[in-house]
Protein backbone atom coordinates (compact mmCIF):
# COMPACT_ATOMS: atom_id res chain seq x y z
CA UNK A 1 0.00 0.00 0.00
CA UNK A 2 1.24 3.50 -0.82
CA UNK A 3 1.90 6.19 1.75
CA UNK A 4 -0.89 8.25 0.17
CA UNK A 5 -3.61 5.63 0.65
CA UNK A 6 -2.31 4.87 4.16
CA UNK A 7 -2.42 8.52 5.20
CA UNK A 8 -4.82 9.85 7.82
CA UNK A 9 -6.40 12.31 5.38
CA UNK A 10 -7.07 9.59 2.83
CA UNK A 11 -8.69 7.33 5.43
CA UNK A 12 -10.72 10.27 6.71
CA UNK A 13 -12.10 10.87 3.21
CA UNK A 14 -12.98 7.19 2.86
CA UNK A 15 -15.00 7.36 6.08
CA UNK A 16 -16.73 10.54 4.92
CA UNK A 17 -17.66 8.90 1.61
CA UNK A 18 -19.13 5.92 3.44
CA UNK A 19 -20.99 8.26 5.76
CA UNK A 20 -22.83 9.85 2.85
CA UNK A 21 -24.55 6.57 1.95
CA UNK A 22 -28.28 7.06 2.20
CA UNK A 23 -28.05 10.87 2.10
CA UNK A 24 -29.50 12.79 -0.83
CA UNK A 25 -28.62 16.20 -2.27
CA UNK A 26 -32.32 16.97 -2.62
CA UNK A 27 -32.66 16.90 1.15
CA UNK A 28 -29.59 19.09 1.60
CA UNK A 29 -31.09 21.80 -0.63
CA UNK A 30 -34.40 21.57 1.23
CA UNK A 31 -32.63 21.98 4.57
CA UNK A 32 -30.27 24.82 3.59
CA UNK A 33 -31.43 27.66 1.36
CA UNK A 34 -27.88 29.12 1.32
CA UNK A 35 -26.28 26.00 -0.17
CA UNK A 36 -26.09 27.36 -3.73
CA UNK A 37 -24.51 30.60 -2.57
CA UNK A 38 -22.08 28.78 -0.28
CA UNK A 39 -20.77 26.64 -3.12
CA UNK A 40 -20.51 29.22 -5.91
CA UNK A 41 -17.28 31.00 -6.88
CA UNK A 42 -16.60 33.71 -9.50
CA UNK A 43 -13.23 34.44 -11.12
CA UNK A 44 -11.85 35.55 -14.49
CA UNK A 45 -15.28 35.88 -16.09
CA UNK A 46 -16.31 32.37 -15.04
CA UNK A 47 -18.93 31.42 -12.45
CA UNK A 48 -18.66 27.93 -10.95
CA UNK A 49 -21.74 26.59 -9.18
CA UNK A 50 -20.62 23.35 -7.54
CA UNK A 51 -23.49 23.08 -5.08
CA UNK A 52 -24.93 20.03 -6.89
CA UNK A 53 -22.11 17.78 -5.69
CA UNK A 54 -21.96 15.06 -3.04
CA UNK A 55 -20.17 17.33 -0.61
CA UNK A 56 -20.58 19.23 2.61
CA UNK A 57 -18.24 21.51 4.51
CA UNK A 58 -16.58 18.57 6.23
CA UNK A 59 -15.82 16.89 2.91
CA UNK A 60 -14.38 20.07 1.41
CA UNK A 61 -12.22 20.65 4.48
CA UNK A 62 -10.89 17.10 4.27
CA UNK A 63 -10.15 17.47 0.53
CA UNK A 64 -8.30 20.71 1.20
CA UNK A 65 -6.31 18.95 3.92
CA UNK A 66 -5.37 16.30 1.34
CA UNK A 67 -4.15 19.01 -1.04
CA UNK A 68 -2.03 20.53 1.73
CA UNK A 69 -0.64 17.13 2.67
CA UNK A 70 0.33 16.53 -0.96
CA UNK A 71 2.02 19.95 -1.11
CA UNK A 72 -0.09 21.16 -4.03
CA UNK A 73 0.71 24.82 -3.43
CA UNK A 74 4.44 24.17 -3.17
CA UNK A 75 4.37 22.16 -6.39
CA UNK A 76 2.39 24.95 -8.06
CA UNK A 77 5.01 27.50 -7.06
CA UNK A 78 7.78 25.25 -8.37
CA UNK A 79 6.07 25.09 -11.77
CA UNK A 80 5.65 28.85 -12.09
CA UNK A 81 9.24 29.50 -10.99
CA UNK A 82 10.77 27.23 -13.65
CA UNK A 83 11.64 24.27 -11.45
CA UNK A 84 12.51 20.99 -13.19
CA UNK A 85 9.21 19.34 -12.30
CA UNK A 86 9.14 17.13 -15.42
CA UNK A 87 11.85 14.97 -13.90
CA UNK A 88 11.72 12.08 -16.39
CA UNK A 89 12.66 14.44 -19.22
CA UNK A 90 14.68 16.83 -17.02
CA UNK A 91 12.60 19.82 -18.11
CA UNK A 92 10.90 22.83 -16.65
CA UNK A 93 7.18 23.24 -17.36
CA UNK A 94 6.56 26.82 -18.43
CA UNK A 95 3.63 27.09 -20.78
CA UNK A 96 2.51 29.79 -18.34
CA UNK A 97 5.52 31.92 -19.38
CA UNK A 98 4.04 32.11 -22.89
CA UNK A 99 1.12 34.15 -21.52
CA UNK A 100 3.04 36.03 -18.84
CA UNK A 101 2.03 39.71 -18.92
CA UNK A 102 3.37 40.54 -15.47
CA UNK A 103 6.52 42.18 -16.77
CA UNK A 104 8.51 39.89 -14.48
CA UNK A 105 11.31 37.59 -15.70
CA UNK A 106 10.93 33.81 -15.86
CA UNK A 107 14.12 31.81 -15.55
CA UNK A 108 15.12 28.46 -17.03
CA UNK A 109 18.61 27.29 -16.14
CA UNK A 110 19.40 30.81 -14.95
CA UNK A 111 18.31 32.50 -18.18
CA UNK A 112 15.28 34.76 -18.52
CA UNK A 113 13.13 33.29 -21.30
CA UNK A 114 10.73 36.24 -21.51
CA UNK A 115 12.69 38.28 -24.11
CA UNK A 116 12.47 35.39 -26.58
CA UNK A 117 8.80 34.75 -25.73
CA UNK A 118 7.89 38.41 -26.31
CA UNK A 119 9.93 38.52 -29.51
CA UNK A 120 7.99 35.52 -30.83
CA UNK A 121 4.68 37.19 -29.99
CA UNK A 122 5.80 40.27 -31.91
CA UNK A 123 6.78 38.04 -34.83
CA UNK A 124 3.34 36.42 -34.81
CA UNK A 125 1.74 39.85 -34.73
CA UNK A 126 3.81 41.14 -37.65
CA UNK A 127 3.25 38.03 -39.78
CA UNK A 128 -0.48 37.98 -39.08
CA UNK A 129 -0.73 41.63 -40.10
CA UNK A 130 1.22 40.97 -43.29
CA UNK A 131 -1.23 38.23 -44.29
CA UNK A 132 -4.40 40.13 -43.41
CA UNK A 133 -3.21 43.37 -45.02
CA UNK A 134 -2.18 41.58 -48.20
CA UNK A 135 1.43 42.72 -47.81
CA UNK A 136 2.58 39.08 -47.84
CA UNK A 137 1.27 37.74 -51.16
CA UNK A 138 1.57 34.47 -53.00
CA UNK A 139 3.96 33.96 -55.90
CA UNK A 140 1.38 35.18 -58.45
CA UNK A 141 0.59 38.32 -56.46
CA UNK A 142 -2.68 37.08 -54.98
CA UNK A 143 -3.56 37.56 -51.32
CA UNK A 144 -3.27 34.43 -49.15
CA UNK A 145 -6.77 33.83 -47.83
CA UNK A 146 -6.76 30.04 -47.46
CA UNK A 147 -4.69 28.73 -44.54
CA UNK A 148 -3.92 25.01 -44.30
CA UNK A 149 -2.67 24.30 -40.76
CA UNK A 150 -0.96 20.91 -40.49
CA UNK A 151 -0.08 19.37 -37.13
CA UNK A 152 -0.94 16.47 -34.82
CA UNK A 153 -1.90 16.15 -31.15
CA UNK A 154 -1.53 19.41 -29.26
CA UNK A 155 -0.18 21.25 -32.27
CA UNK A 156 -3.47 20.55 -34.05
CA UNK A 157 -6.19 20.06 -31.45
CA UNK A 158 -5.61 23.23 -29.43
CA UNK A 159 -5.62 25.78 -32.26
CA UNK A 160 -8.47 24.02 -34.07
CA UNK A 161 -10.83 23.79 -31.13
CA UNK A 162 -10.02 27.26 -29.82
CA UNK A 163 -10.62 28.72 -33.28
CA UNK A 164 -13.95 26.90 -33.57
CA UNK A 165 -15.02 28.20 -30.18
CA UNK A 166 -14.40 31.79 -31.31
CA UNK A 167 -16.11 31.67 -34.69
CA UNK A 168 -17.92 35.02 -34.11
CA UNK A 169 -14.46 36.65 -34.04
CA UNK A 170 -13.10 35.23 -37.30
CA UNK A 171 -11.50 37.64 -39.77
CA UNK A 172 -13.75 38.05 -42.79
CA UNK A 173 -12.33 36.60 -45.99
CA UNK A 174 -9.83 34.26 -44.32
CA UNK A 175 -10.51 30.52 -44.05
CA UNK A 176 -8.35 28.16 -41.98
CA UNK A 177 -8.39 24.41 -42.63
CA UNK A 178 -6.90 22.11 -39.97
CA UNK A 179 -5.34 18.78 -40.98
CA UNK A 180 -3.94 16.14 -38.61
CA UNK A 181 -5.03 12.70 -39.75
CA UNK A 182 -2.44 10.87 -41.82
CA UNK A 183 -5.37 9.31 -43.69
CA UNK A 184 -4.78 10.74 -47.16
CA UNK A 185 -8.49 11.37 -47.65
CA UNK A 186 -8.38 14.34 -45.30
CA UNK A 187 -5.47 16.27 -46.80
CA UNK A 188 -6.68 15.51 -50.33
CA UNK A 189 -10.17 16.83 -49.55
CA UNK A 190 -8.73 20.05 -48.08
CA UNK A 191 -6.33 20.65 -50.97
CA UNK A 192 -9.10 20.02 -53.49
CA UNK A 193 -11.11 22.84 -51.92
CA UNK A 194 -8.46 25.59 -52.17
CA UNK A 195 -6.56 27.50 -54.87
CA UNK A 196 -2.81 27.00 -54.53
CA UNK A 197 -2.16 30.62 -55.51
CA UNK A 198 -4.13 31.80 -52.47
CA UNK A 199 -2.99 29.15 -49.98
CA UNK A 200 -0.61 29.41 -47.05
CA UNK A 201 0.50 26.15 -45.41
CA UNK A 202 1.47 26.33 -41.72
CA UNK A 203 3.38 23.22 -40.66
CA UNK A 204 3.71 22.69 -36.89
CA UNK A 205 6.26 20.16 -35.67
CA UNK A 206 8.93 20.78 -33.06
CA UNK A 207 11.31 18.28 -34.68
CA UNK A 208 10.11 18.73 -38.27
CA UNK A 209 10.09 14.92 -38.38
CA UNK A 210 6.71 14.02 -36.82
CA UNK A 211 5.54 11.24 -39.13
CA UNK A 212 1.95 12.30 -39.78
CA UNK A 213 2.70 16.02 -39.97
CA UNK A 214 5.69 15.62 -42.25
CA UNK A 215 3.84 13.31 -44.64
CA UNK A 216 0.87 15.66 -44.90
CA UNK A 217 3.24 18.60 -45.51
CA UNK A 218 5.10 16.67 -48.22
CA UNK A 219 1.74 15.90 -49.84
CA UNK A 220 0.84 19.61 -49.74
CA UNK A 221 4.21 20.47 -51.25
CA UNK A 222 3.77 17.95 -54.07
CA UNK A 223 0.30 19.35 -54.75
CA UNK A 224 1.65 22.92 -54.81
CA UNK A 225 4.40 22.02 -57.28
CA UNK A 226 1.99 20.04 -59.45
CA UNK A 227 -0.32 23.06 -59.64
CA UNK A 228 2.42 25.24 -61.13
CA UNK A 229 4.42 26.54 -58.16
CA UNK A 230 8.19 26.10 -58.06
CA UNK A 231 10.63 25.19 -55.31
CA UNK A 232 11.57 28.87 -55.09
CA UNK A 233 7.90 29.78 -54.57
CA UNK A 234 7.66 27.51 -51.51
CA UNK A 235 9.01 30.32 -49.31
CA UNK A 236 5.95 32.47 -50.03
CA UNK A 237 3.41 29.73 -49.35
CA UNK A 238 4.87 27.55 -46.57
CA UNK A 239 5.83 28.52 -43.01
CA UNK A 240 6.78 26.38 -40.02
CA UNK A 241 6.56 26.31 -36.26
CA UNK A 242 9.61 24.22 -35.38
CA UNK A 243 12.89 24.12 -33.52
CA UNK A 244 14.55 22.38 -36.48
CA UNK A 245 15.39 25.41 -38.58
CA UNK A 246 17.80 23.48 -40.81
CA UNK A 247 15.17 20.95 -41.89
CA UNK A 248 12.55 23.65 -42.49
CA UNK A 249 14.99 25.72 -44.55
CA UNK A 250 15.99 22.70 -46.62
CA UNK A 251 12.28 22.11 -47.27
CA UNK A 252 12.21 25.54 -48.90
CA UNK A 253 10.88 27.78 -46.13
CA UNK A 254 12.17 31.28 -45.51
CA UNK A 255 14.15 31.29 -42.23
CA UNK A 256 12.34 34.53 -41.32
CA UNK A 257 9.05 32.60 -41.45
CA UNK A 258 10.10 29.81 -39.07
CA UNK A 259 8.65 30.30 -35.60
CA UNK A 260 10.42 28.79 -32.56
CA UNK A 261 9.34 26.21 -29.98
CA UNK A 262 10.93 25.31 -26.67
CA UNK A 263 11.56 22.08 -24.77
CA UNK A 264 9.85 23.46 -21.68
CA UNK A 265 6.47 23.52 -23.45
CA UNK A 266 4.68 20.19 -23.77
CA UNK A 267 2.65 19.45 -26.88
CA UNK A 268 -0.73 19.55 -25.17
CA UNK A 269 0.15 22.98 -23.74
CA UNK A 270 1.66 24.35 -26.93
CA UNK A 271 -1.27 26.41 -28.23
CA UNK A 272 0.12 29.29 -26.14
CA UNK A 273 3.33 29.23 -28.22
CA UNK A 274 3.72 29.94 -31.93
CA UNK A 275 1.63 26.79 -32.41
CA UNK A 276 -1.21 29.28 -31.94
CA UNK A 277 -0.26 31.09 -35.17
CA UNK A 278 -3.28 29.62 -37.04
CA UNK A 279 -5.49 31.05 -34.29
CA UNK A 280 -4.05 34.53 -34.88
CA UNK A 281 -4.56 34.09 -38.62
CA UNK A 282 -8.16 33.01 -37.99
CA UNK A 283 -9.28 35.77 -35.62
CA UNK A 284 -6.60 38.47 -35.79
CA UNK A 285 -3.71 39.09 -33.45
CA UNK A 286 -5.64 41.24 -30.94
CA UNK A 287 -8.21 38.52 -30.34
CA UNK A 288 -5.44 35.92 -30.15
CA UNK A 289 -3.64 38.05 -27.57
CA UNK A 290 -6.87 38.34 -25.58
CA UNK A 291 -6.92 34.53 -25.32
CA UNK A 292 -3.42 34.70 -23.80
CA UNK A 293 -4.49 37.49 -21.45
CA UNK A 294 -7.45 35.46 -20.20
CA UNK A 295 -5.16 32.53 -19.46
CA UNK A 296 -2.76 34.86 -17.63
CA UNK A 297 -5.62 36.11 -15.45
CA UNK A 298 -6.44 32.50 -14.53
CA UNK A 299 -2.76 31.90 -13.78
CA UNK A 300 -2.86 34.83 -11.37
CA UNK A 301 -6.04 33.53 -9.77
CA UNK A 302 -4.54 30.04 -9.38
CA UNK A 303 -1.42 31.48 -7.77
CA UNK A 304 -3.05 33.93 -5.39
CA UNK A 305 -6.65 32.93 -4.55
CA UNK A 306 -7.12 31.05 -1.26
CA UNK A 307 -7.74 27.35 -1.67
CA UNK A 308 -11.42 27.54 -0.74
CA UNK A 309 -12.01 30.20 -3.45
CA UNK A 310 -9.62 28.79 -6.05
CA UNK A 311 -11.45 27.51 -9.15
CA UNK A 312 -8.80 25.01 -10.37
CA UNK A 313 -8.25 23.66 -6.85
CA UNK A 314 -11.98 23.22 -6.19
CA UNK A 315 -12.61 21.41 -9.48
CA UNK A 316 -9.54 19.23 -9.01
CA UNK A 317 -10.54 18.23 -5.48
CA UNK A 318 -14.04 17.33 -6.62
CA UNK A 319 -12.52 15.14 -9.34
CA UNK A 320 -10.30 13.34 -6.83
CA UNK A 321 -13.31 12.88 -4.54
CA UNK A 322 -15.23 11.03 -7.25
CA UNK A 323 -12.38 9.06 -8.83
CA UNK A 324 -10.81 7.80 -5.61
CA UNK A 325 -13.69 7.70 -3.13
CA UNK A 326 -16.77 7.04 -5.31
CA UNK A 327 -15.20 4.78 -7.99
CA UNK A 328 -16.11 7.12 -10.85
CA UNK A 329 -14.38 5.94 -14.01
CA UNK A 330 -15.34 8.76 -16.34
CA UNK A 331 -16.17 12.46 -16.35
CA UNK A 332 -18.42 14.05 -18.95
CA UNK A 333 -18.13 17.62 -20.32
CA UNK A 334 -21.32 19.13 -21.70
CA UNK A 335 -20.92 22.53 -23.39
CA UNK A 336 -24.31 24.11 -24.14
CA UNK A 337 -22.86 26.24 -26.90
CA UNK A 338 -22.39 24.96 -30.44
CA UNK A 339 -19.03 26.62 -31.07
CA UNK A 340 -17.59 25.06 -27.90
CA UNK A 341 -18.53 21.56 -29.03
CA UNK A 342 -14.90 20.51 -29.53
CA UNK A 343 -13.86 21.42 -25.99
CA UNK A 344 -14.40 17.92 -24.52
CA UNK A 345 -11.90 16.50 -27.03
CA UNK A 346 -9.36 19.13 -26.03
CA UNK A 347 -9.70 18.36 -22.33
CA UNK A 348 -9.64 14.66 -23.16
CA UNK A 349 -6.06 14.93 -24.41
CA UNK A 350 -5.05 17.39 -21.71
CA UNK A 351 -6.33 15.25 -18.85
CA UNK A 352 -5.77 11.67 -20.01
CA UNK A 353 -2.33 12.24 -21.50
CA UNK A 354 -1.22 14.12 -18.40
CA UNK A 355 -2.43 11.92 -15.56
CA UNK A 356 -3.01 8.53 -17.17
CA UNK A 357 -0.05 7.09 -15.24
CA UNK A 358 0.66 4.06 -13.05
CA UNK A 359 4.04 5.12 -11.63
CA UNK A 360 4.50 7.89 -9.08
CA UNK A 361 7.07 10.65 -9.35
CA UNK A 362 9.09 8.71 -6.74
CA UNK A 363 9.41 5.87 -9.31
CA UNK A 364 7.08 3.59 -7.36
CA UNK A 365 3.99 1.73 -8.55
CA UNK A 366 0.63 3.36 -7.83
CA UNK A 367 -2.22 1.48 -6.12
CA UNK A 368 -5.01 3.99 -6.79
CA UNK A 369 -6.78 5.45 -9.82
CA UNK A 370 -5.14 8.53 -11.35
CA UNK A 371 -7.77 9.91 -13.64
CA UNK A 372 -11.11 9.38 -15.34
CA UNK A 373 -12.00 8.81 -18.97
CA UNK A 374 -12.93 12.25 -20.32
CA UNK A 375 -15.72 12.44 -22.86
CA UNK A 376 -18.67 14.57 -23.84
CA UNK A 377 -20.66 16.36 -26.50
CA UNK A 378 -22.58 19.56 -27.03
CA UNK A 379 -25.96 20.09 -25.44
CA UNK A 380 -28.73 19.39 -26.18
CA UNK A 381 -27.79 16.53 -28.48
CA UNK A 382 -26.59 14.28 -25.67
CA UNK A 383 -29.93 14.52 -23.90
CA UNK A 384 -31.40 12.33 -26.62
CA UNK A 385 -28.71 9.67 -26.30
CA UNK A 386 -26.09 9.18 -23.61
CA UNK A 387 -27.75 11.27 -20.88
CA UNK A 388 -29.85 8.16 -20.28
CA UNK A 389 -26.80 6.40 -18.83
CA UNK A 390 -25.92 9.40 -16.65
CA UNK A 391 -29.44 9.62 -15.21
CA UNK A 392 -30.32 5.96 -14.63
CA UNK A 393 -27.09 3.98 -15.06
CA UNK A 394 -25.45 2.33 -12.05
CA UNK A 395 -22.01 3.91 -12.57
CA UNK A 396 -21.45 7.40 -11.19
CA UNK A 397 -20.56 9.91 -13.93
CA UNK A 398 -19.77 13.44 -12.70
CA UNK A 399 -20.57 16.15 -15.24
CA UNK A 400 -19.44 19.68 -16.12
CA UNK A 401 -22.16 21.77 -17.77
CA UNK A 402 -21.05 24.96 -19.58
CA UNK A 403 -23.17 27.83 -20.84
CA UNK A 404 -22.54 31.42 -22.03
CA UNK A 405 -25.24 33.72 -20.66
CA UNK A 406 -25.12 35.92 -23.76
CA UNK A 407 -24.50 34.91 -27.37
CA UNK A 408 -23.94 37.62 -30.01
CA UNK A 409 -26.56 37.70 -32.75
CA UNK A 410 -28.47 34.81 -31.20
CA UNK A 411 -32.25 34.53 -31.31
CA UNK A 412 -33.51 34.99 -27.74
CA UNK A 413 -35.92 32.08 -27.96
CA UNK A 414 -33.22 29.67 -29.10
CA UNK A 415 -30.88 30.73 -26.32
CA UNK A 416 -33.56 30.57 -23.63
CA UNK A 417 -34.44 27.04 -24.76
CA UNK A 418 -30.77 26.09 -24.64
CA UNK A 419 -30.35 27.50 -21.12
CA UNK A 420 -33.55 25.84 -19.91
CA UNK A 421 -32.24 22.47 -21.05
CA UNK A 422 -28.86 23.06 -19.39
CA UNK A 423 -30.33 24.09 -16.05
CA UNK A 424 -33.10 21.49 -16.23
CA UNK A 425 -30.60 18.68 -16.76
CA UNK A 426 -28.51 19.66 -13.74
CA UNK A 427 -31.68 19.91 -11.66
CA UNK A 428 -32.89 16.49 -12.82
CA UNK A 429 -29.52 14.88 -12.13
CA UNK A 430 -29.53 16.30 -8.60
CA UNK A 431 -33.11 15.78 -7.46
CA UNK A 432 -34.23 12.84 -9.59
CA UNK A 433 -37.82 11.63 -9.37
CA UNK A 434 -39.06 9.17 -6.78
CA UNK A 435 -41.20 6.12 -7.37
CA UNK A 436 -44.12 7.76 -5.55
CA UNK A 437 -43.87 10.86 -7.76
CA UNK A 438 -43.81 8.71 -10.90
CA UNK A 439 -46.72 6.59 -9.65
CA UNK A 440 -48.78 9.71 -8.93
CA UNK A 441 -48.07 11.09 -12.42
CA UNK A 442 -49.71 7.99 -13.91
CA UNK A 443 -52.99 8.62 -12.13
CA UNK A 444 -55.92 8.96 -14.51
CA UNK A 445 -54.06 7.31 -17.39
CA UNK A 446 -56.40 4.34 -17.51
CA UNK A 447 -53.74 1.90 -16.34
CA UNK A 448 -54.33 -1.10 -14.10
CA UNK A 449 -52.42 -1.20 -10.82
CA UNK A 450 -49.84 -3.71 -12.01
CA UNK A 451 -48.99 -1.76 -15.20
CA UNK A 452 -48.91 1.49 -13.27
CA UNK A 453 -46.46 -0.01 -10.77
CA UNK A 454 -44.25 -1.38 -13.56
CA UNK A 455 -44.09 1.93 -15.42
CA UNK A 456 -43.43 3.90 -12.26
CA UNK A 457 -40.56 1.55 -11.45
CA UNK A 458 -38.96 2.15 -14.86
CA UNK A 459 -39.54 5.91 -14.73
CA UNK A 460 -37.97 6.37 -11.30
CA UNK A 461 -34.87 8.57 -11.41
CA UNK A 462 -32.53 8.14 -8.44
CA UNK A 463 -31.00 11.61 -8.69
CA UNK A 464 -28.04 12.39 -6.41
CA UNK A 465 -25.88 12.60 -9.55
CA UNK A 466 -23.13 15.24 -9.22
CA UNK A 467 -22.51 18.11 -11.61
CA UNK A 468 -20.74 21.44 -11.89
CA UNK A 469 -22.24 24.36 -13.80
CA UNK A 470 -19.85 26.85 -15.38
CA UNK A 471 -21.39 30.08 -16.65
CA UNK A 472 -19.73 32.83 -18.71
CA UNK A 473 -21.04 36.27 -19.56
CA UNK A 474 -20.16 35.31 -23.12
CA UNK A 475 -17.61 33.08 -24.81
CA UNK A 476 -15.18 35.77 -25.90
CA UNK A 477 -11.42 35.33 -26.45
CA UNK A 478 -10.43 36.33 -22.92
CA UNK A 479 -12.95 34.02 -21.28
CA UNK A 480 -11.90 31.12 -23.48
CA UNK A 481 -8.28 31.60 -22.47
CA UNK A 482 -9.28 31.57 -18.82
CA UNK A 483 -11.40 28.45 -19.32
CA UNK A 484 -8.58 26.49 -20.95
CA UNK A 485 -6.13 27.55 -18.24
CA UNK A 486 -8.67 26.54 -15.59
CA UNK A 487 -8.70 22.97 -16.86
CA UNK A 488 -4.91 22.95 -17.27
CA UNK A 489 -4.46 23.87 -13.63
CA UNK A 490 -7.18 21.46 -12.52
CA UNK A 491 -5.22 18.64 -14.16
CA UNK A 492 -2.00 19.87 -12.56
CA UNK A 493 -3.53 19.88 -9.07
CA UNK A 494 -4.86 16.36 -9.51
CA UNK A 495 -1.46 15.15 -10.73
CA UNK A 496 0.15 16.76 -7.70
CA UNK A 497 -2.25 14.96 -5.37
CA UNK A 498 -1.77 11.64 -7.17
CA UNK A 499 2.03 12.16 -7.14
CA UNK A 500 2.43 11.60 -10.89
CA UNK A 501 4.46 13.53 -13.45
CA UNK A 502 1.69 15.22 -15.42
CA UNK A 503 4.08 16.45 -18.11
CA UNK A 504 5.60 13.37 -19.75
CA UNK A 505 3.73 10.97 -22.04
CA UNK A 506 5.71 7.75 -22.38
CA UNK A 507 2.51 5.85 -23.05
CA UNK A 508 2.25 7.69 -26.37
CA UNK A 509 5.74 6.71 -27.52
CA UNK A 510 5.69 2.90 -27.80
CA UNK A 511 2.92 2.81 -30.38
CA UNK A 512 4.81 5.38 -32.49
CA UNK A 513 8.02 3.32 -32.38
CA UNK A 514 6.28 0.07 -33.28
CA UNK A 515 4.23 1.86 -35.93
CA UNK A 516 7.43 2.96 -37.66
CA UNK A 517 8.71 -0.62 -37.58
CA UNK A 518 5.46 -1.89 -39.07
CA UNK A 519 5.53 0.83 -41.74
CA UNK A 520 8.88 -0.46 -42.93
CA UNK A 521 7.32 -3.90 -43.46
CA UNK A 522 4.34 -2.41 -45.29
CA UNK A 523 6.31 -0.34 -47.79
CA UNK A 524 9.01 -3.00 -48.25
CA UNK A 525 6.81 -5.88 -49.25
CA UNK A 526 9.68 -8.34 -49.48
CA UNK A 527 10.89 -7.66 -45.93
CA UNK A 528 10.74 -10.60 -43.53
CA UNK A 529 7.82 -10.53 -41.10
CA UNK A 530 9.22 -11.09 -37.63
CA UNK A 531 6.50 -9.77 -35.33
CA UNK A 532 3.88 -11.71 -33.38
CA UNK A 533 1.57 -13.97 -35.39
CA UNK A 534 -1.38 -11.56 -35.27
CA UNK A 535 0.63 -8.54 -36.46
CA UNK A 536 2.31 -10.62 -39.20
CA UNK A 537 -1.10 -11.77 -40.41
CA UNK A 538 -2.48 -8.24 -40.50
CA UNK A 539 0.54 -6.96 -42.44
CA UNK A 540 0.27 -9.80 -44.91
CA UNK A 541 -3.40 -9.10 -45.52
CA UNK A 542 -2.55 -5.43 -46.15
CA UNK A 543 0.21 -6.48 -48.59
CA UNK A 544 -2.17 -8.78 -50.44
CA UNK A 545 -4.76 -6.02 -50.76
CA UNK A 546 -2.21 -3.51 -52.05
Amino acid sequence: MSALTQSTTWNSLQRLAEGLDGQHMRDWFDADNTRAEQYTVDACGITLDYSKNLINSEVMSALQALAKQQQVLEKRDAMFSGGIINHTENRAVLHTALRNFSGQPVYVDGEDVMPEVLATQEKIQAFTHSIHSGEHKGYTGKALTQIVAIGIGGSFLGPKIMSEALKPYWVEGVKVHYVANVDGCHIQDVLASVDHEETLVVMSSKSFTTQETLQNTLTAKAWFLAQGGTQQDIAKHFVAVSSNIAAATEFGMDPDNIFPMWDWVGGRYSLWSAIGLPMALTMGYENYRAVLEGAFEMDQHFQHAPMEQNLPVIMALLGVWYVNFHAAQSHVLLPYYHYLRGFPAYVQQLDMESNGKSVAAADTKIDYATGPVIWGSEGTNGQHSFHQLIHQGKVLIPADFMLPLNVPNQDDTHHAMLASNCFGQTQALMQGKTYDECYADLDGKGLDKETRHALATHKTMPGNKPSNTLLFEQMDPKTLGALVALYEHKVFVQGAIWEVNSFDQWGVELGKVLGNQVLDKLVNSEAELNFDASTNQLIQRFRNAN
